[in-house]
């Protein structure tokens, strides 16, 4: 029941979302575009070129040079670059984690009012990337949220990174467009710096590792100021981890951040995460039961097969139309499968975060 419930009453909101075109009207505003780089030299040398050749009238590329050892400093030299605005940060804060205070310097030294952020790592699928975000921040609104996909690639763990990422982008969206928004992307992520500054910035988590993106978000998006795009030309590509050691990493970061929620968001996808582990177990131990215990009663077994196989074709069918509203990143014959690698993976990662509830989590 409870999986019924997100899967017909929420994930349903991004099933049957209408994406929307950008509306015709007065000149759009400008922009002022962020990049947060350390030693990504190569990265930068790809994506600024790209940025470059945004189709939008006005905006201003800041890139914020944190820390790097690399080649990065040698991008201010090049030509191609004498746009760019690059800010150059040297040194860490006991008071603020490396990352915020990047994004902070950046965002106070901004010369427009709307800022949109992107990684390093990223590239925008279209020259319309900009134009797409701000389409959606209409009259009221403050915040759009956007998807960053992965590049597809070979091999499991790929599958693995595409499949989660696409999940929790479906919950994300879907709560939002629910009236219910708790976190957002900075990979693909758009906000007015007013509500930035109201907000005191990341004041209440500045020591938090990570959580830029989500737990801003978490704190200042609600009902009323958020809105999403799901155009396709608005996705943001990222490059996934390639060894299983860089994705766990980056995974336990993630998941240690989200412990600083909001309770009524962690209640939310606590039900979520708890109903698709518990589904699995008792269908395994019901299923078991029924041919050992009651083999003379084969109705047993009939309905535990019945109400497994209808909540999994209500989940291939939801999930898969809203697949379709996110690119189509995925088969739609894998969902079933991923399903179950996401009850071991529940379970692995909620190990890993009992286990390393009190450790250091490192960022760079």
């Amino acid at each position: 029941m409870v999986q019924m419930a997100y899967l017909l009453g929420i994930f349903t909101q991004l099933a049957f979302y209408k994406i929307s075109e950008m509306p015709l009207g007065p000149p759009p505003p400008p922009v002022s575009l962020i990049v947060c780089a350390h030693n990504e030299f190569e990265n930068l040398s790809e994506l600024l070129p790209l940025l470059h050749a945004q189709d939008y009238p006005v905006f201003e590329l800041i890139v914020v040079n944190d820390r790097s050892t690399d080649q990065t400093r040698k991008l201010t030299e090049q030509a191609e670059h004498r746009q760019v605005r690059f800010i150059h940060v040297e040194q860490t804060y006991d008071h603020v984690t490396p990352k915020k205070y990047a994004l902070t310097t950046a965002i106070r030294q901004s010369k427009h009012q709307i800022i949109l952020l992107t990684d390093a790592d990223c590239r925008p699928a279209s020259p319309h990337w900009i134009a797409q975000m701000v389409a959606q921040l209409t009259p009221g609104k403050d915040i759009v949220l956007g998807f960053s996909p992965y590049y597809q690639m070979s091999g499991f763990l790929n599958r693995l990174i595409r499949f989660e990422t696409f999940y929790g982008a479906v919950q994300y969206f879907s709560l939002a467009l629910w009236g219910k928004p708790y976190m957002g992307v900075g990979r693909n992520l758009l906000y007015r710096k007013e509500i930035f500054l109201k907000n005191k910035g990341f004041y209440t988590h500045l020591r938090t590792m990570g959580g830029d993106d989500d737990l801003l978000m978490n704190e200042i998006a609600n009902s009323h100021n958020t809105n999403v795009c799901l155009h396709p030309d608005s996705f943001v590509y990222s490059i996934p981890k390639t060894n299983w050691t860089a994705w766990f990493r980056q995974k336990k970061r993630h998941l240690s951040v989200s412990k600083h929620y909001k309770r009524s968001h962690k209640w939310r996808l606590a039900f979520l995460s708890g109903s698709h582990v518990l589904f699995w177990l008792f269908f395994g131990i019901a299923a078991v039961a029924s041919l050992s215990v009651l083999p003379q009663q084969p109705v047993y077994l009939t309905f535990i097969l019945a109400t497994f196989v209808f909540r999994l074709l209500v989940q291939w069918l939801v999930l898969g139309l809203a697949n379709r509203k996110l690119g189509a990143i995925l088969g739609w014959y894998a969902i079933p499968f991923f399903d179950f690698v996401l009850f071991v993976y529940y379970l692995v990662m909620s190990v890993v975060v009992w286990r390393n509830r009190k450790k250091t989590i490192q960022w760079r």
